[in-house]
C-alpha cells in the first residue's frame, strides 16, 4: 500500500496544475452549430442572399493637355491612330488596350459614359519601355501616332 501513495499523491499535484479549458466563442456572423437528432442528416434548404445591387457609375473622365485626340476615343480611332494593340484586356465592362513601341508603353482604359453605350478612352497611363518608369502622357502619344 504504501508503493501505491506516492504515484496517487503524484496524480492529485498534476491534476492541480492543469486549467480549465473555456467553452469557445462564437464568432461574429457564423451561425451556431446546430444539433440535430441522432439519424436526421438532411441538410434544411437555406436562401442564399442578394448580392448587393451595383448600379452603373459613370466613370472620371481624364482631362490632360496633349490627350485631346485620345479621350472619349472608341477602340476603333485608338487602333486607328496607334495600329494593332499589343494588349486587348475586357474585365466586366472596362477593356484596356495597350500600345508599345521603343520609347513608351501607353496604356488606354475604356469604359461606357452611360449604361449601355460603346466604351471610350477615359483614361491614360504611360511609361519607358525600357525600365517603367513614368513618361509624360502626351509625349508617349506623339511617339507612338502613326
Amino acid at each position: 500500500m504504501r508503493r501505491a501513495v506516492p504515484p496517487l499523491l503524484l496524480s492529485l499535484l498534476l491534476a492541480g496544475c492543469v486549467a480549465a479549458v473555456p467553452a469557445p466563442r462564437p464568432q461574429p456572423g457564423v451561425p451556431p452549430a446546430v444539433s440535430r437528432p441522432r439519424g436526421q442528416t438532411s441538410v434544411p434548404p437555406t436562401t442564399p442572399a442578394r448580392p448587393p445591387a451595383t448600379g452603373f457609375r459613370a466613370p472620371q473622365v481624364q482631362h490632360l493637355a496633349g490627350l485631346e485626340g485620345i479621350i472619349e476615343q472608341d477602340a476603333g480611332g485608338l487602333i486607328r491612330q496607334f495600329g494593332s494593340p499589343r494588349l486587348d484586356v475586357h474585365e466586366g465592362d472596362m477593356r484596356k488596350l495597350q500600345f508599345s513601341g521603343s520609347a513608351c508603353v501607353l496604356d488606354v482604359f475604356l469604359y461606357p459614359l452611360r449604361q449601355g453605350t460603346e466604351p471610350v478612352a477615359t483614361y491614360v497611363e504611360a511609361r519607358r519601355a525600357s525600365d517603367g518608369q513614368e513618361v509624360d502622357r502626351a509625349a508617349c502619344v506623339q511617339a507612338l501616332r502613326r
